[in-house]
Protein backbone atom coordinates (compact mmCIF):
# COMPACT_ATOMS: atom_id res chain seq x y z
CA UNK A 1 0.00 0.00 0.00
CA UNK A 2 1.27 3.65 -0.60
CA UNK A 3 0.12 5.99 2.44
CA UNK A 4 0.47 10.03 1.15
CA UNK A 5 -0.27 12.90 3.37
CA UNK A 6 -0.38 16.99 2.82
CA UNK A 7 0.35 17.76 5.85
CA UNK A 8 -0.87 21.54 6.45
CA UNK A 9 -1.30 24.31 9.26
CA UNK A 10 -4.85 24.39 8.44
CA UNK A 11 -5.59 20.72 7.65
CA UNK A 12 -3.72 17.75 7.27
CA UNK A 13 -5.00 14.92 4.46
CA UNK A 14 -3.82 11.39 4.37
CA UNK A 15 -4.58 8.87 1.22
CA UNK A 16 -3.85 5.54 1.55
CA UNK A 17 -3.65 3.58 -2.15
CA UNK A 18 -3.14 0.03 -3.32
CA UNK A 19 -0.69 0.11 -6.77
CA UNK A 20 -2.45 -2.12 -9.93
CA UNK A 21 -0.48 -3.94 -11.91
CA UNK A 22 -0.96 -1.15 -14.63
CA UNK A 23 0.84 0.99 -12.27
CA UNK A 24 -2.33 3.01 -11.66
CA UNK A 25 -3.36 3.62 -7.79
CA UNK A 26 -7.02 3.10 -6.26
CA UNK A 27 -7.81 5.04 -3.31
CA UNK A 28 -8.64 2.78 -0.54
CA UNK A 29 -8.77 4.86 2.62
CA UNK A 30 -8.70 8.78 2.88
CA UNK A 31 -9.02 11.43 5.71
CA UNK A 32 -9.08 15.06 6.44
CA UNK A 33 -7.85 16.10 9.58
CA UNK A 34 -8.27 20.00 11.18
CA UNK A 35 -4.60 19.57 12.24
CA UNK A 36 -4.32 22.70 15.12
CA UNK A 37 -7.27 19.99 16.50
CA UNK A 38 -4.56 17.38 17.46
CA UNK A 39 -1.16 17.66 19.18
CA UNK A 40 1.14 15.04 17.45
CA UNK A 41 0.74 13.83 14.01
CA UNK A 42 1.08 10.56 15.82
CA UNK A 43 -2.04 10.52 17.05
CA UNK A 44 -3.67 11.60 13.26
CA UNK A 45 -1.20 8.69 12.06
CA UNK A 46 -2.38 6.41 14.70
CA UNK A 47 -6.13 7.10 13.98
CA UNK A 48 -6.49 6.83 10.48
CA UNK A 49 -3.96 4.03 9.71
CA UNK A 50 -5.90 -0.06 10.04
CA UNK A 51 -4.58 -2.14 11.79
CA UNK A 52 -3.58 -4.47 9.07
CA UNK A 53 -1.78 -1.94 6.81
CA UNK A 54 1.14 -3.20 4.83
CA UNK A 55 3.38 -0.17 3.71
CA UNK A 56 5.18 0.01 1.13
CA UNK A 57 5.68 3.71 0.40
CA UNK A 58 5.58 6.55 2.13
CA UNK A 59 5.18 10.18 1.57
CA UNK A 60 4.33 13.45 3.21
CA UNK A 61 4.91 17.11 2.17
CA UNK A 62 4.78 19.41 5.20
CA UNK A 63 4.33 22.52 5.86
CA UNK A 64 7.56 23.32 6.69
CA UNK A 65 11.50 23.12 6.25
CA UNK A 66 12.45 19.77 6.41
CA UNK A 67 16.40 19.29 7.16
CA UNK A 68 18.42 16.03 7.55
CA UNK A 69 14.63 14.11 7.17
CA UNK A 70 13.21 15.89 10.21
CA UNK A 71 10.74 18.67 10.22
CA UNK A 72 9.47 21.35 12.71
CA UNK A 73 6.03 22.53 11.01
CA UNK A 74 5.94 26.09 11.00
CA UNK A 75 2.62 26.77 11.65
CA UNK A 76 2.38 23.75 14.24
CA UNK A 77 4.02 22.25 17.37
CA UNK A 78 4.27 18.92 15.31
CA UNK A 79 8.16 17.21 14.34
CA UNK A 80 7.89 14.57 11.94
CA UNK A 81 10.74 12.36 11.78
CA UNK A 82 11.80 10.49 8.74
CA UNK A 83 13.96 7.98 10.77
CA UNK A 84 11.03 7.09 13.27
CA UNK A 85 8.78 6.68 10.67
CA UNK A 86 10.38 4.16 8.85
CA UNK A 87 10.30 2.12 11.50
CA UNK A 88 6.89 2.99 12.63
CA UNK A 89 5.54 2.22 9.46
CA UNK A 90 7.85 -0.81 8.81
CA UNK A 91 9.26 0.62 5.39
CA UNK A 92 12.15 2.31 4.29
CA UNK A 93 10.59 4.08 1.50
CA UNK A 94 9.61 7.34 3.65
CA UNK A 95 10.08 10.23 2.38
CA UNK A 96 9.45 13.91 3.67
CA UNK A 97 9.08 16.82 1.09
CA UNK A 98 8.24 20.21 1.96
CA UNK A 99 4.94 20.93 0.90
CA UNK A 100 5.91 22.96 -1.52
CA UNK A 101 8.37 20.57 -2.26
CA UNK A 102 5.20 18.33 -3.24
CA UNK A 103 2.84 20.52 -4.41
CA UNK A 104 5.71 21.51 -7.37
CA UNK A 105 6.13 17.69 -7.96
CA UNK A 106 1.89 17.51 -8.26
CA UNK A 107 2.34 20.30 -11.01
CA UNK A 108 3.47 18.01 -13.38
CA UNK A 109 0.68 15.43 -12.87
CA UNK A 110 -2.42 17.80 -13.36
CA UNK A 111 -4.53 17.96 -16.73
CA UNK A 112 -4.47 21.35 -18.67
CA UNK A 113 -8.38 21.68 -17.56
CA UNK A 114 -6.98 22.07 -13.74
CA UNK A 115 -4.49 25.05 -14.74
CA UNK A 116 -5.20 28.01 -15.98
CA UNK A 117 -2.94 30.86 -18.04
CA UNK A 118 -2.85 34.12 -16.47
CA UNK A 119 -0.55 35.41 -19.36
CA UNK A 120 -2.14 35.99 -22.56
CA UNK A 121 1.44 36.37 -23.96
CA UNK A 122 2.62 33.06 -23.11
CA UNK A 123 5.06 31.19 -25.46
CA UNK A 124 5.74 27.45 -23.88
CA UNK A 125 9.22 26.52 -23.57
CA UNK A 126 10.88 24.09 -21.71
CA UNK A 127 12.88 24.48 -18.72
CA UNK A 128 13.07 25.15 -14.88
CA UNK A 129 9.18 25.92 -13.48
CA UNK A 130 9.22 28.24 -10.34
CA UNK A 131 6.22 27.40 -7.91
CA UNK A 132 4.24 30.24 -5.57
CA UNK A 133 1.20 29.17 -3.44
CA UNK A 134 -0.06 31.98 -0.69
CA UNK A 135 -2.59 29.63 1.67
CA UNK A 136 -2.04 29.77 5.49
CA UNK A 137 1.26 30.55 4.61
CA UNK A 138 2.92 31.62 1.76
CA UNK A 139 5.15 29.19 -0.01
CA UNK A 140 7.88 29.02 -2.50
CA UNK A 141 9.82 25.74 -4.46
CA UNK A 142 11.28 25.06 -7.79
CA UNK A 143 11.46 22.52 -10.94
CA UNK A 144 14.81 22.04 -11.55
CA UNK A 145 15.16 21.08 -15.10
CA UNK A 146 18.22 19.30 -15.68
CA UNK A 147 17.43 18.35 -19.35
CA UNK A 148 15.50 15.40 -19.33
CA UNK A 149 12.86 16.03 -16.23
CA UNK A 150 12.05 17.86 -13.19
CA UNK A 151 13.47 18.12 -10.01
CA UNK A 152 11.16 19.55 -7.20
CA UNK A 153 13.54 21.88 -4.89
CA UNK A 154 12.26 23.69 -1.79
CA UNK A 155 12.95 26.78 -0.42
CA UNK A 156 11.43 29.32 2.17
CA UNK A 157 11.45 32.12 0.02
CA UNK A 158 8.13 33.06 1.30
CA UNK A 159 9.75 34.58 4.40
CA UNK A 160 12.24 36.73 2.35
CA UNK A 161 12.09 40.39 3.07
CA UNK A 162 9.00 42.38 1.56
CA UNK A 163 10.42 45.09 -1.20
CA UNK A 164 7.55 47.72 -2.00
CA UNK A 165 7.05 48.63 -5.31
CA UNK A 166 5.33 52.07 -5.08
CA UNK A 167 4.00 55.42 -2.56
CA UNK A 168 1.47 52.87 -1.88
CA UNK A 169 3.07 49.91 -0.65
CA UNK A 170 6.01 51.85 0.92
CA UNK A 171 3.25 53.12 3.48
CA UNK A 172 2.49 49.77 3.67
CA UNK A 173 5.72 48.51 4.63
CA UNK A 174 5.90 51.22 7.01
CA UNK A 175 2.43 50.27 8.86
CA UNK A 176 3.44 46.53 9.00
CA UNK A 177 6.94 47.41 10.82
CA UNK A 178 4.65 48.46 13.52
CA UNK A 179 3.39 44.94 13.66
CA UNK A 180 6.32 43.08 13.21
CA UNK A 181 9.45 45.48 13.91
CA UNK A 182 12.00 42.83 13.46
CA UNK A 183 11.33 41.26 9.94
CA UNK A 184 8.22 42.43 7.59
CA UNK A 185 8.27 39.01 5.60
CA UNK A 186 6.31 38.53 2.11
CA UNK A 187 4.20 35.78 4.07
CA UNK A 188 2.65 38.73 6.37
CA UNK A 189 0.57 40.10 2.92
CA UNK A 190 -0.14 36.89 1.33
CA UNK A 191 -1.40 34.66 2.93
CA UNK A 192 -4.43 34.22 4.72
CA UNK A 193 -4.17 36.62 7.72
CA UNK A 194 -2.25 38.93 4.73
CA UNK A 195 -6.07 40.40 3.99
CA UNK A 196 -6.50 41.37 7.32
CA UNK A 197 -3.10 43.63 7.91
CA UNK A 198 -3.71 45.21 4.31
CA UNK A 199 -8.03 45.73 5.01
CA UNK A 200 -6.58 47.50 8.58
CA UNK A 201 -3.72 49.28 6.92
CA UNK A 202 -6.12 50.76 4.08
CA UNK A 203 -8.75 51.57 6.83
CA UNK A 204 -5.82 53.72 8.82
CA UNK A 205 -4.97 55.70 5.44
CA UNK A 206 -9.00 56.61 5.31
CA UNK A 207 -8.94 54.92 2.12
CA UNK A 208 -12.65 54.20 2.61
CA UNK A 209 -15.01 53.73 5.55
CA UNK A 210 -14.66 49.92 7.68
CA UNK A 211 -16.76 47.77 5.90
CA UNK A 212 -19.99 47.47 7.95
CA UNK A 213 -20.28 43.34 7.49
CA UNK A 214 -16.36 43.01 8.69
CA UNK A 215 -16.94 45.17 11.67
CA UNK A 216 -19.86 43.43 13.08
CA UNK A 217 -18.28 39.85 12.41
CA UNK A 218 -18.39 37.62 15.78
CA UNK A 219 -15.26 36.87 17.10
CA UNK A 220 -15.03 33.13 16.15
CA UNK A 221 -15.90 34.54 11.98
CA UNK A 222 -12.84 34.07 9.53
CA UNK A 223 -12.55 38.02 8.75
CA UNK A 224 -9.80 37.24 6.13
CA UNK A 225 -12.19 34.90 4.05
CA UNK A 226 -14.80 37.63 4.66
CA UNK A 227 -12.76 40.53 2.90
CA UNK A 228 -11.42 38.82 0.63
CA UNK A 229 -15.00 37.40 -0.61
CA UNK A 230 -16.37 40.99 -0.41
CA UNK A 231 -13.78 41.99 -2.75
CA UNK A 232 -14.51 39.28 -5.31
CA UNK A 233 -17.58 40.53 -5.44
CA UNK A 234 -16.95 44.41 -5.09
CA UNK A 235 -19.26 44.80 -2.94
CA UNK A 236 -17.11 47.22 -0.44
CA UNK A 237 -14.46 49.25 -1.68
CA UNK A 238 -12.05 48.68 1.15
CA UNK A 239 -11.90 45.17 0.84
CA UNK A 240 -11.64 45.58 -3.08
CA UNK A 241 -8.92 47.43 -2.74
CA UNK A 242 -7.62 45.11 -0.39
CA UNK A 243 -7.64 41.95 -2.96
CA UNK A 244 -6.66 44.34 -5.75
CA UNK A 245 -3.14 45.12 -3.32
CA UNK A 246 -3.04 41.55 -2.43
CA UNK A 247 -3.26 40.35 -6.02
CA UNK A 248 -0.85 43.04 -6.94
CA UNK A 249 1.99 42.00 -4.56
CA UNK A 250 1.35 38.46 -5.48
CA UNK A 251 2.15 39.43 -9.15
CA UNK A 252 5.14 41.31 -7.99
CA UNK A 253 6.50 38.16 -5.82
CA UNK A 254 6.17 35.81 -8.92
CA UNK A 255 7.99 38.16 -11.09
CA UNK A 256 11.05 37.81 -8.51
CA UNK A 257 10.56 34.06 -8.28
CA UNK A 258 10.76 33.61 -11.71
CA UNK A 259 13.91 36.05 -12.03
CA UNK A 260 15.98 34.36 -9.65
CA UNK A 261 14.89 30.99 -11.00
CA UNK A 262 14.97 32.23 -14.53
CA UNK A 263 11.84 30.24 -15.10
CA UNK A 264 11.86 29.98 -18.26
CA UNK A 265 9.29 26.92 -18.13
CA UNK A 266 6.91 29.11 -16.32
CA UNK A 267 5.03 29.70 -12.96
CA UNK A 268 2.70 27.85 -11.35
CA UNK A 269 0.71 29.55 -8.87
CA UNK A 270 -1.28 27.10 -6.45
CA UNK A 271 -2.35 27.52 -2.59
CA UNK A 272 -5.90 27.49 -1.18
CA UNK A 273 -6.31 31.32 -2.22
CA UNK A 274 -5.31 31.68 -5.82
CA UNK A 275 -8.32 29.34 -6.91
CA UNK A 276 -10.76 31.09 -4.73
CA UNK A 277 -10.05 34.33 -5.93
CA UNK A 278 -9.61 33.55 -9.92
CA UNK A 279 -11.57 36.87 -11.25
CA UNK A 280 -8.78 39.32 -9.51
CA UNK A 281 -6.24 37.01 -10.78
CA UNK A 282 -7.47 37.44 -14.31
CA UNK A 283 -8.16 41.34 -13.80
CA UNK A 284 -4.70 42.15 -15.27
CA UNK A 285 -3.04 43.56 -11.61
CA UNK A 286 -0.97 40.10 -11.56
CA UNK A 287 0.19 40.07 -14.48
CA UNK A 288 1.16 43.70 -14.75
CA UNK A 289 3.12 43.64 -11.68
CA UNK A 290 4.80 40.30 -12.63
CA UNK A 291 6.24 41.95 -15.68
CA UNK A 292 7.26 44.90 -14.13
CA UNK A 293 10.77 44.15 -13.95
CA UNK A 294 12.32 47.56 -15.99
CA UNK A 295 14.72 45.74 -18.53
CA UNK A 296 13.29 41.75 -17.82
CA UNK A 297 10.25 42.83 -18.92
CA UNK A 298 10.30 41.62 -22.13
CA UNK A 299 11.62 38.02 -21.42
CA UNK A 300 8.61 37.90 -18.36
CA UNK A 301 6.12 38.97 -20.68
CA UNK A 302 6.38 35.57 -23.08
CA UNK A 303 6.52 33.28 -19.34
CA UNK A 304 3.66 31.06 -19.17
CA UNK A 305 2.00 31.51 -15.86
CA UNK A 306 -0.70 28.87 -14.88
CA UNK A 307 -3.04 28.96 -11.68
CA UNK A 308 -4.04 25.32 -10.56
CA UNK A 309 -7.55 24.97 -9.20
CA UNK A 310 -6.72 21.59 -7.90
CA UNK A 311 -6.14 21.82 -3.82
CA UNK A 312 -5.42 18.37 -4.19
CA UNK A 313 -1.97 19.30 -5.94
CA UNK A 314 0.64 18.85 -2.79
CA UNK A 315 -1.16 15.17 -2.46
CA UNK A 316 -0.95 14.41 -5.77
CA UNK A 317 2.88 15.10 -5.61
CA UNK A 318 3.45 12.86 -2.78
CA UNK A 319 1.63 9.98 -4.18
CA UNK A 320 3.27 9.86 -7.10
CA UNK A 321 7.02 10.51 -5.43
CA UNK A 322 8.05 6.91 -5.66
Amino acid sequence: MILAGDIGGTKTVLCLLNKEADNSTTCIKEVTYASQQYATFDAILTDFLPEDAQISTACFGIAGPVVNQVCKTTNLPWILDGAALKSQLGTPKVKLLNDLEAMAYGMLYLPADELIELNPNAIEQTGTCAVIAAGTGLGEALLFWDGEKHHPIATEGGHTDFAAQNTQQDLLLNYLRQLTPSHVSYERILSGIGFSHLYDFLLSQNFAPACAEVTQLSPDADRNAVISALGVTNTDPLCAEALRLFVEIYGAEAGNLALKSLATGGVYIGGGIGAKIISAMQSGDFMQAFKAKGRFEPLLNTLSVKLSINPRTPLIGAINYF
